[in-house]
């Protein structure tokens, strides 16, 4: 059947052309259209639960918080593990699910069991699940700079400014803010004060908290005119919070700017951002979501910073941190060159071997073909390109383009020794017919050398199946372009003068060098097969002593560690 295959293609070169070229064409629309990154995500499909409850000891936010949550998300389907973390102030629960799960699914799920669970929490405290990212989803950070503002400043302007804005980005999670100083009112108490007036800190906090709120009211009709009672109460100034009343004592207001002071000041920090060590700045994280192109993310985080610089500050500057497209470029890059490398080594085979420059277009032009068709497959089954998957195809090039540069070798060798008269058509096809099949089985066995990596899971499978993937994609469709495209490529370039090894000084000298030595070989084969049996035992032998030697490393090291 292969050899029909071969045959047929050979002499019907339209609809192989044809084929090759709709292939070709969805493969690189493939190629525009896959997700591009630079890594392959490692992360299991999890939905991270964050509880604040300030001022509370990590004991406290263990018992009343975060062991509820935990024990209410083991119940939740398809879970495996779930992780609770206490710290000053804050839980954290991180529900991983089975491998396969839809993060959107996950979530929906948590979010029915959060409702229950969060019934049993102190009053006040509010559970939230984090945003759909995942472990590599930070895909860009800036900074913001200004030499006239302090860092009060620029927090302001990263969270009222640059973080709404950007978070409208196609493709973004969340726009998470870190470094400088975020505003709020500060209250500092005068205990001897408040003691005196009998003011508690309990009556302070339901007073500030009820003068700072607007309230409705009716509608008044005043002349065939309808108003509209509006109370309005929120505080915009220092002054609005000093002026609040605590208490009246026999007609007089008791303020609270007679017992405490208010300040605007910043917030707790628990830590820091520098740039280069040269100070403080503020920063902002670009989270993708999960699922979507990073590159197509960071162009839109680039274009909507291009919209929103006329509405800053002119003292501000957006300083790019870290551009996760520089790597994916330089991934892509490497590809691009692997494949011209290849290129240029198969034309320089087959021009110093054959002495026939058209002969080297069938395995350069095959090989670009057999790349897209692996692009298209990984659009297919829905692979993105990384390091890992490009990786895989960067590997298969070197063993497209054997079966290719063999039949092209051979065809020469058919037409040096062809009878005259006979058919240029049919000498092809008689050399492609000859070495066809073996060459397209052993291009599949090749292709599934790889398999055993589809049986790794979790994290080993995840970070090696892309290599394996493409890897078989790329070596299938050499395999299939073998008995289709190269024969018919054959048809077309394979022609005019062929000069005969013999001519070829290149050609002579290697003959001159391995024929006395596959002499030697064959007259010494109880020879050959003893050293090659002694090869074998001394790999073994390196093997054994290194594991030996590891191990016996390993158990003196446990034995010191305290």
């Amino acid at each position: 059947m292969i050899a029909r295959l071969i045959g047929w293609s050979a002499r019907n070169l339209l609809p192989v052309l044809f084929g090759t070229g709709l292939a070709a064409a969805a493969g690189l629309w493939a190629l525009l259209h896959l997700p591009l990154d630079a890594i392959p995500d490692l992360s299991d499909t999890q939905v991270i639960v964050y509880t604040e409850y300030p001022g509370q000891a990590p004991q406290v936010i263990e018992d009343q918080v975060t062991y509820p949550l935990a024990s209410a998300m083991l119940t939740v389907p398809k879970s495996k593990v779930v992780r609770g973390f206490s710290f000053f102030g804050v839980s954290f629960v991180y529900v991983i699910f089975e491998d396969g799960t839809d993060i959107y699914w996950a979530r929906s799920r948590v979010l029915e069991f959060l409702n229950s669970a969060a019934q049993r929490l102190p009053s006040g405290v509010t559970p939230t699940i984090g945003p759909d990212a995942t472990g590599v989803g930070w895909v860009y950070q800036y900074a913001v700079i200004s030499k006239e503002l302090n860092l009060a400043d620029t927090r302001t302007v990263q969270d009222w400014n640059l973080r709404f804005a950007l978070a409208k980005a196609e493709g973004v999670a969340e726009i998470a803010s870190v470094g400088g100083f975020v505003k709020q009112y500060n209250v500092i108490l005068d205990p001897q004060r408040m003691r005196n007036l009998g003011i508690t800190m309990a009556r302070m906090r339901e007073a500030i908290r009820a003068s700072n709120a607007d309230v409705g009211g009716r509608t008044v009709e005043l002349s065939e005119f309808e108003y509209v009672i509006h109370g309005k109460g929120y505080i915009k100034h220092i002054n609005d919070l000093g002026n609040i009343v605590l208490k009246a004592d026999k007609g007089t207001p008791v303020l609270l700017r007679d017992v405490a002071r208010v300040e605007l000041g910043p917030d707790e920090r628990r830590g820091i951002t520098e740039l280069n060590g040269e100070g403080e700045v503020t920063s902002g994280i670009v989270l993708q979501r999960f699922g979507m192109n990073a590159l197509d993310v960071i162009k839109n985080v680039k274009k909507r910073f291009a919209e929103v610089a006329t509405s800053l500050p002119k003292s501000v500057e957006i300083v790019p941190v870290y551009d996760r497209s520089n790597l994916i470029y330089a991934a892509i890059d490497t590809l691009k060159r692997t494949l011209l490398e290849e290129s240029i080594v198969v034309a320089l085979v087959c021009v110093v071997f054959l002495l026939h420059v058209r002969s080297a277009l069938v395995a350069i032009l095959m090989l670009p073909v057999g790349v897209l068709m692996a692009f298209g497959a990984m659009k297919y089954f829905g692979i993105g390109s990384n390091i890992m998957s490009l990786g895989g195809i960067a590997i298969a090039i070197g063993a497209m383009v054997d079966a290719a540069i063999v039949m092209i070798e051979n065809a020469h060798k058919h037409l040096e020794r062809a009878e005259p008269g006979k058919p240029r058509l049919d000498i092809l096809i008689e050399a492609a017919t000859e070495v066809g099949p073996a060459l397209f089985f052993s291009l599949l066995i090749i292709t599934v050398s790889f398999m055993p990596i589809f049986t790794l899971e979790a994290q080993e499978g995840r970070l090696f199946s892309p290599l394996a993937f493409t890897k078989t994609f790329a070596m299938a469709a050499a395999a299939l372009l073998s008995v289709t495209l190269v024969p018919a490529l054959m048809a077309i370039f394979v022609r005019g003068r062929i000069v005969p090894e013999h001519r070829n000084p290149i050609n002579r000298f290697l003959i001159f060098i391995y024929r006395p030595v596959i002499r030697g070989v064959l007259h010494a084969m109880s020879g050959d097969a003893a050293f090659a049996a002694e090869c074998l035992g001394l790999g073994l032998y390196v093997s054994f002593a290194g594991n030996v030697t590891y191990s016996n490393k390993k158990s003196v090291l446990s034995s010191v560690s305290p």
